[in-house]
């Protein structure tokens, strides 16, 4: 099969989405398929073409997140590329106006199209000062995603949500991580000195945007309790971001590593002892299936991720959304005991042993594929709601 996937943005930049991206087209390379990617001009591209199989378009920087672009509308040359060598079935990964392109000559060419539900915008606007518009943008994502032939979410608990909401074809699509990678074996002493924690001093640690839509005063009052109880504590910060700068000045001792990938990455991960996560506005939140692969007992709200795979009591803490005097007292109870924590720890890597990338990108395939099939015969689109149809426990894909 050859397939297209559309992203606003891809590695090197680091997020969710595009990691996520990432993944799922390597999945799909890996199945045999044939993958072309359309995508932003990166500065790391220079003037070149790219890789033989990406198509890069103009863009701009996103505002405060200078290091992302959106890509610019340029619905007249993708009917030309995709005319030319045309795809059996397209995926958007975001909602810019790169995406609005795909789907407009996609429809034009009679192409199948899946959407990927990645980012609560309607939540980011209250985030950001503009909670009137929360209405208002939920409606356009539903006009977005009602425009292709399947809506791809993570979770069961999102999926209900737009459905409740008139999104339309709904899938799931379960999220893994890689296991390999992410291990507490990578547990690095000399990492800890060096962040000023060294033997058993506790460390917590946070893995993401450092922006307004994370929530991130939470943590730091989560972190002030428990250091109250632990004083020798430490905060590691790893990750960018517009709320950066004034976090790191108002806590001089709060150690910051910036952004960081691959291997340094999963050994900050697993030199952690309690990860906080306070988002409420992720639509799943990879980090918190990471911290628990690492072996890192997770603190965070019951939704998302940590609803789907994080089990209250045995691999942290899932507290009641918004509930933020509950999410204090999780950092300070599991911080206080060690034991907890280290049963926590064994139990959060096995819980997520069988979530395996090949899964997935076998689930991502048979949605594509059953598009192709459906738009190929001219029969209605009808995909199950969840992509992995007879819920049956996963199987290695040989």
């Amino acid at each position: 099969m050859r397939y297209a996937i559309v992203t606003e943005t891809y590695p090197p930049e680091i997020n969710g989405v595009a990691l996520t991206v990432q993944g799922l087209e390597r999945g799909l390379r890996a199945r045999g398929h044939e993958v072309a990617v359309v995508r932003p001009r990166q500065a790391a591209d220079g003037t070149g073409d790219g890789a033989d199989h990406e198509l890069l378009v103009r863009g701009l920087p996103l505002p405060r997140y200078p290091g992302l672009r959106f890509g610019l509308p340029c619905a007249a040359r993708l009917r030309r590329d995709w005319a030319a060598r045309r795809p059996d079935a397209i995926y958007v990964a975001t909602e810019g106006p790169l995406g609005g392109s795909a789907l407009k000559a996609a429809r034009k060419l009679g192409i199948p199209a899946a959407t990927g539900f990645h980012t609560r915008f309607d939540e980011y606007m209250r985030d950001y000062g503009a909670p009137f518009l929360v209405g208002a943008a939920l409606a356009w994502m539903r006009r977005f995603h009602n425009g292709a032939d399947a809506t791809l979410v993570p979770t069961r608990e999102l999926a209900e949500f737009l459905r409740a909401r008139g999104f339309e074809d709904v899938v799931r699509l379960p999220r893994a991580v890689d296991t390999a990678l992410f291990d507490p074996t990578r547990r690095m002493p000399s990492l800890r000195e060096a962040w000023g924690a060294p033997g058993d001093a506790l460390v917590a640690i946070y893995v993401g945007r450092i922006a307004p839509e994370k929530n991130l005063d939470l943590a730091v009052r989560a972190f002030r309790s428990l250091q109250q109880r632990r004083p020798q504590a430490r905060f590691v910060w790893v990750g960018d971001g517009p709320s950066r700068e004034k976090l790191q000045r108002d806590n001089p001792d709060f150690v910051f590593c910036g952004v960081q990938r691959g291997e340094t990455l999963a050994a900050h991960f697993a030199s952690g002892d309690l990860f906080l996560f306070p988002s409420l506005s992720e639509t799943f939140g990879n980090v918190t299936l990471e911290a628990m692969a690492s072996g890192v007992p997770t603190v965070a709200f019951d939704y998302g991720a940590a609803h789907e795979h994080l089990r209250d009591g045995e691999h942290g803490a899932a507290v009641s959304n918004g509930d933020d005097a509950g999410f204090i007292d999780a950092a300070v109870r599991i911080a206080t005991d060690d034991a907890l924590r280290a049963r926590m720890a064994r139990a959060g890597r096995e819980a997520v042993g069988g979530l395996r990338p090949q899964q997935v990108a076998a689930d991502f395939d048979a949605v594509l594929h059953g598009l192709a099939e459906r738009n190929a015969r001219g029969t209605p689109k009808r995909l199950p709601h969840d992509a992995r149809s007879d819920n049956k426990p996963e199987q290695e894909v040989v």
